[in-house]
């Protein structure tokens, strides 16, 4: 019984020269001993000296905002960043068909970003919308500690899936790493005990010559992070959600119904936690795919988890765990959507308590989260509210690894969901929700 996802940061060990090795971040769900512990690693040895404090910053450049960026053939028109003009092209080879095509292409650079704070790691989110024949590529440029400066590309994406019409089959691009820092799917990561001072995003709206399709981006920001290499937190303090016992009406679906299901993505299923959760965030807002949208799916069982899988997937990393993508995927249906990491459950209570619930990045071995019936290296799932006591509710698409949608809404324990959350990922959620919905008042240090 396997979950296949990513590592919620960056796995790297040192090989025989001390350099560091990409280990895959495509992670193990199961039952047993032989289940792989929980780790927490690092690229750089920056967490294991300092900081003493949780530093997350998130920045984002919504509808008007998109022009404070310097525009090349881009142009900011109703609330989101379009194709205006070309101002290049180039060609693409397709990272799963190898079909080659030729496109145009525009551009949209951020401003250079300071988040205040030394970082080791990044990750960007984007909503955008890319009509047949178009795609977006997101790229960082990270300032290091010494300096040194170039760019990385943090992904390559279409809305739909290339069986209904998209230009490209979405991907991460690996074999990015230099001295400082390399690209992990979607996470930039310092290397050899560098930090990162400030970054800048570049956007790439590109459609295949000679037509005039108009892709767009209503939003692009990234989160960056400089953690403590904490082995255990201290459990945050009650909020507001737990003070009304707050549980979101949140549906509820389990990734176990689909083993089996279309192994070309992610060898089926029992890997969607990822997706699963995806589809019930977005679910959760009233929205998603038509039944039209799904109709290829067999069998038809909530078929909004298959169809989110499909969507959402990597052709490099070979998975649905591509935490940006899955962001992109709910904006889809008229939410807006980013990652970002929260610094506790207090945190998250103010989410819930606006409203919105969030799908978090979590590991454990068997045991360390009571209830659960199995340990996992990264597992994805939905907090959808918390008790009066202060305990986490939660949508588990694990489903204490039974295939029925009616085991997936869990009740966790707060101090162990915290530590095999906020250690572990350093506190990764999903965010998404209608753009009316107004997010919690964001701390000082803003984070969302």
């Amino acid at each position: 019984m396997v979950c296949l996802h990513q590592l919620a940061r960056g796995d790297v060990e040192g090989d025989p020269d001390g350099r560091p090795v990409q280990l895959s971040r495509r992670t193990v769900l199961g039952t047993g001993a032989a289940a792989t512990a929980a780790l927490t690693l690092t690229p750089s040895s920056y967490a294991a000296k300092g900081p003493s404090s949780r530093d997350v910053t998130f920045r984002a450049w919504r509808g008007a905002e998109l022009g404070a960026g310097t525009l090349n053939g881009t142009a900011v028109s109703e609330g989101a960043l379009v194709f205006a003009s070309a101002s290049g092209t180039r060609s693409y080879t397709d990272v799963e068909t190898g079909a080659t095509a030729t496109y145009d292409s525009a551009t949209w650079t951020s401003p250079v970003v300071d988040p205040g704070h030394a970082y080791t790691e990044l990750v960007a989110s984007w909503n955008g919308t890319t009509p047949d024949g178009s795609w977006i590529e997101v790229r960082v440029r990270a300032m290091a500690d010494d300096g040194t400066a170039v760019w990385h590309v943090l992904g390559r994406w279409a809305s739909d899936d290339v069986n209904d019409g998209g230009a490209i089959n979405r991907t991460s691009e690996n074999g990015q790493a230099n001295a400082y820092a390399t690209v992990y799917t979607d996470t930039l990561a310092a290397l050899n005990d560098h930090t990162l001072s400030t970054w800048q995003l570049e956007v790439s709206l590109l459609r295949r010559s000679g037509t005039s399709v108009v892709p767009s981006v209503s939003l692009v920001g990234a989160m960056a992070s400089g953690l403590p290499k904490d082995k255990k937190v201290a459990v945050g303090a009650l909020g507001p959600a737990s003070r009304r016992a707050i549980d979101l009406a949140v549906p509820t679906y389990s990734q176990e119904l689909h083993k089996g299901h279309y192994p070309e993505h992610d060898n089926g299923g029992e890997a969607w936690c990822s997706p699963t959760s995806t589809a019930m965030v977005v679910g959760s807002w009233g929205t998603g795919p038509s039944e039209a949208d799904t109709g290829w799916v067999d069998p038809p069982v909530d078929a909004v988890v298959d169809y989110a899988a499909r969507n959402v997937y990597d052709y490099t990393y070979d998975g649905c765990g591509n935490w940006p993508f899955n962001t992109a995927y709910a904006a889809r249906f008229g939410l807006e959507g980013f990652v970002t990491r929260l610094r506790s459950l207090a945190e998250a209570e103010l989410f819930i308590a606006a409203g919105i619930p969030l799908v978090a990045s979590v590991s454990f071995s068997k045991g360390e989260l009571k209830g659960a019936g199995y340990s996992t290296n990264g597992h994805l799932m939905v907090i959808r509210g918390f008790t009066a006591s202060g305990d986490v509710v939660v949508n588990d698409p694990a489903s204490h690894l039974i295939p029925d949608d009616a085991q997936v809404r869990v009740v966790y324990d707060r101090e162990q969901f915290e530590n095999v959350w906020v250690p572990r990922s350093g506190g990764i959620v999903y965010v998404a929700r209608p753009a009316g919905v107004a997010l919690p008042q964001a701390p000082a240090q803003a984070n969302w």
